[in-house]
């Protein structure tokens, strides 16, 4: 059974990611700050960022750009979008 935390991207209780998405302090802090329904957004638009850009997740430039994407994500900051993405109204 999941437990609720104060998902800091929709600023509101959501049900908590089950185990930690990465190794490390940075897991931990996800764990603590961001819901599932915030993580399961951010794969599909990794997924999308990683194949728009041709990104190499072996090459450490492309994982660190990646990191602070997901940052920028998850802190509702301005973050890349996929080429011709448009809001919608």
């Amino acid at each position: 059974m999941s437990k609720n935390i104060f998902c800091k991207k929709f600023k509101e209780d959501l049900p908590s990611l089950s185990i930690p998405p990465m190794p490390g302090q940075k897991g931990a802090e996800l764990m603590e700050t961001i819901s599932q329904k915030a993580w399961d957004q951010w794969r599909s638009h990794q997924t999308t960022l990683i194949n728009e850009k041709h990104l190499d997740m072996s090459d450490s430039e492309s994982r660190k750009w990646l990191s602070d994407q997901m940052d920028k994500f998850f802190n509702n900051e301005d973050y890349e979008k996929p080429s011709g993405f448009k809001a919608l109204d």
